[in-house]
């Protein structure tokens, strides 16, 4: 890692980038249709912002998220998969019924 973090684990992943990126895309469409006065619209983004939430999970319980915490140096890099086996103390996969 480079010099203004130091060495800690960022949490950088394809769900996490996926989800940003998706939910970025719900909110831009809410303040558009906001500034054009578009009802229909909000409820779109709205959708568009749930369906972020939702996709982020699914790659999360496909192994492309990451456990809570620090990851060893070795792991850190985006494209890694993580090798699933249930994360403990984890909301998402506790909502999937996984120990």
């Amino acid at each position: 890692m480079s010099g203004v973090h130091g060495d800690v684990d960022l949490g950088h992943t394809v769900a996490g980038w996926t989800g940003c990126l998706i939910g970025l895309a719900g909110f831009s469409a809410v303040g558009l249709a906001m500034c054009a006065g578009w009802a229909p619209g909000l409820w779109l983004g709205a959708g568009v912002i749930l369906c972020a939430g939702l996709v982020t999970w699914a790659l999360h319980l496909a192994g492309w998220g990451k456990p809570s915490g620090p990851r060893p140096a070795g792991r850190r890099d985006w494209r890694v998969k993580d090798p699933m086996t249930g994360h403990r103390d984890c909301l998402a996969c506790r909502l999937a019924g996984r120990a």
